[in-house]
């Protein structure tokens, strides 16, 4: 085989691989996970059986070679492992952003926005809307027989953080149905705050990165003091990083009037959104408005600030990895060096220039796959620490934490065996070209 094939070859199997990174990762959100496990392992079992009952590849010799130069090849793997484990890390902050806003909303909930927002902070819902949206098929009512709908005003107020600098925190009056719209959050400590008072819980994420966002603290906006008085947990959703209060008491104090960002209604029924919408989108008074999926909504929100994160990260991973790529390149080249006898002699004994390049390759993958497995398993411990960062959508804090999934690890080991190929790929077409009288004539 001469080396534009091989060189083709090696192009056509990285694009391959880079294809399936991008499927691997788009299964995250299209819960297409198990379909691209069936592409990957499919090209593999066919791989194998050539290489082993055609190509009668010396599997042993690869893995015995692998420890044979033990300073050079911890070296190497300790490249990829850094490399990968910045990859890894930057998907899964990515995912973690994603995974803690789609938490945030429930299936059955509806949330209703001006078209033209970007998220609910430039929105502005009017008392007269709101009006017309009660009167819609489908609202479920509570044992009272009110409807399960909740006005929310939106606001944005900073704090002082404890790591030092001020942060936008969002402030989000809600109304006394929450609890019932909202199942998955729990008061955890201290009280719910009363209606007609200028009283606030805040989120298990606020309290512990901010200042004066503890029960019994008072924080100054609007002109007014709100009395914290108690904490909620939301299961880990965006809701954790907010703070919430009566819906009337900051229309009051901003004097916003009647005019709401959001609003959100539970449905009788989950089946019923398109009847819902049909007659949300026939009333002409409501064009300039969209319903959405509570659920759905949030998942958009983290779309741009999620691909955002991946894009700069693989920027800088891309950059980490040439230098991954080079070592392992100068590892390989070292071994062929090393072992010019034996190519002499495996050639000697019928091995074909296929096989010897085979063998350097393999040992390659070996090196990267061994460090991407261990970059792996580093980064798997960042699910244990909770950041936060400004959330483009909402401009406030966001705390959330790093989530690893199967998708990720598939990711990631794919990146691995891609720099295994491009740092081995050279080495091993040298070996595989040594002529045999030359090889042994080394001795």
């Amino acid at each position: 085989m001469n080396l534009p094939v091989l060189i083709v070859l090696v192009v056509i199997t990285i694009a391959y691989l880079f294809f399936l990174i991008k499927i691997t990762i788009d299964s995250v959100s299209k819960k297409r996970f198990v379909w691209t496990a069936f592409i990957i392992i499919v090209p593999i079992v066919p791989i194998i059986y050539y290489l082993v009952y055609v190509l009668n590849v010396p599997f042993k010799y690869s893995i015995k070679n692998f420890t044979s130069r033990k300073l050079t090849t911890f070296i190497t793997i300790f490249g990829v492992a850094l490399v990968v484990f910045v990859f890894t890390a930057v998907l899964m902050m990515a995912y973690g952003i994603q995974k803690t806003l789609i938490a945030t909303g429930q299936p059955d909930n509806v949330i209703v926005t001006r078209k033209a927002a970007t998220g609910e902070i430039t929105s502005i819902v009017d008392g007269e809307t709101q009006d017309v949206i009660r009167t819609l098929p489908h609202i479920a009512v509570d044992k009272n027989g009110y409807q399960i709908i909740s006005t929310e005003p939106v606001v944005v107020i900073n704090l002082e953080k404890f790591s030092g600098g001020m942060s936008n925190v969002t402030v989000r009056g809600v109304s006394n149905v929450v609890l019932e719209l909202r199942p998955q959050v729990k008061i955890i400590e201290g009280q719910m705050f009363k209606f007609g008072l200028r009283e606030l819980i805040v989120g298990s994420g606020v309290t512990t990165k901010f200042k004066g966002a503890a029960i019994g603290d008072e924080v100054r906006f609007a002109g007014d003091d709100w009395k914290i008085v108690g904490i909620f947990d939301s299961e880990g959703s965006g809701f954790d990083s907010e703070l919430w209060g009566d819906s009337q008491q900051l229309l009051n104090a901003f004097n916003r009037g009647n005019n709401v960002s959001s609003m959100t209604l539970k449905l009788d029924d989950l089946s019923n959104f398109d009847n819902f919408k049909k007659q949300f989108e026939f009333d002409k008074r409501l064009q300039q408005f969209e319903p959405k999926i509570e659920q759905k909504y949030f998942e958009e929100q983290s779309e741009f600030m999620a691909a955002f994160i991946r894009i700069i990260g693989i920027v800088i991973t891309v950059i980490f990895s040439f230098g991954a790529m080079i070592g392992a390149a100068i590892t390989m080249y070292a071994a062929v060096a090393n072992r010019t006898v034996e190519v002499g002699t495996l050639r000697a004994l019928g091995f074909k220039r296929r096989s010897i390049l085979v063998v350097f390759l393999i040992e390659s993958l070996v090196i990267a796959i061994t460090g991407g497995l261990i970059g792996i398993f580093l980064a798997s411990f960042l699910q244990f620490f909770n950041i936060s960062t400004l959330n483009f959508q909402s401009f406030s804090e966001l705390a959330f934490s790093f989530s690893l999934s199967p998708a990720i690890i598939i990711t990631s080991l794919l990146f691995a065996i891609i720099m295994g190929i491009v740092g081995g790929f050279f080495p091993s077409v040298r070996a595989s070209r040594l002529k045999i009288v030359d090889a042994l004539r080394s001795v």
